[in-house]
């Protein structure tokens, strides 16, 4: 099932300078950056680390391109902070469909495209005791680096 933390999503008004704080504080660096326009998001992936399933661990930098999107609602009432923790599984289909069985609803009724071509879906938080949670699956890694 769930075989890692693929990554925390950080919610930030200014990404280039929520950079440069983790650049300059713990030495982190920018491994992916992208505009996601559905989910109306400018984000940086900063890696923490590989994995022993042959994935890595992320910090999630996200700053809302719209103020409608759900980054940028969530900003407005909660501020800077932990978005959402990220976990990475092999099948998000069929670990979305168990974990939604067990009386947990899914956001997605497909997964959708995620950051550097992952596969994703979202759990509700009132579900999950006040976490937003994501299931990702990474994409293959002959076709974006990671």
């Amino acid at each position: 099932m769930l075989t890692r933390i693929d990554h925390i999503g950080i919610a930030c008004f200014d990404l280039d300078k929520t950079v440069e704080f983790y650049r300059a504080t713990y030495g982190f660096e920018v491994t992916h950056s992208e505009v996601n326009e559905e989910q109306g998001v400018r984000e940086a992936m900063l890696k923490i680390n590989d994995t022993s399933d042959g994935g890595a661990s992320y910090l999630q930098l996200l700053e809302p391109t719209r103020d409608d999107s759900a980054v940028g609602k969530w900003l407005a009432k909660n501020g800077e902070g932990v978005h959402h923790i990220a976990f990475g599984t092999a099948d998000v289909d069929g670990d979305a469909a168990a974990i939604k069985d067990k009386g947990v609803r899914v956001l997605y009724e497909e997964p959708r495209i995620g950051s550097m071509g992952s596969r994703i879906t979202f759990l509700h938080p009132k579900d999950c005791h006040g976490v937003l949670t994501e299931l990702v699956t990474s994409a293959p890694s002959d076709s974006l680096e990671h």
